[in-house]
């Protein structure tokens, strides 16, 4: 593989746009990307490997259908 150096652009996912968007090297630490710009927003972060951010809640249809029906005081109950 060939040298990584300063502004050379490669994916990884940004914490601002919340997608996966084109990005320059910013700082380079043993050989390895570290933080990284986007070419989108110019948001600066570290280097995530294309790996976006995890949900802290699920936003399944299902779950969320019976997290209502849950809610719904029934006449007689």
């Amino acid at each position: 593989m060939a040298e990584i150096r300063l502004g050379d652009i490669l994916d990884d996912h940004c914490s601002k746009c919340r997608m996966l968007t084109n990005h320059s090297v910013v700082t380079v630490e043993n050989d390895k990307v570290a933080r990284v710009q986007c070419r989108t927003c110019y948001y600066e972060h570290k280097y995530r490997h294309g790996k976006g951010g995890s949900k802290k809640t699920s936003n399944n249809k299902t779950d969320l259908f019976d997290q209502v029906l849950g809610n719904i005081d029934l006449p007689g109950s």
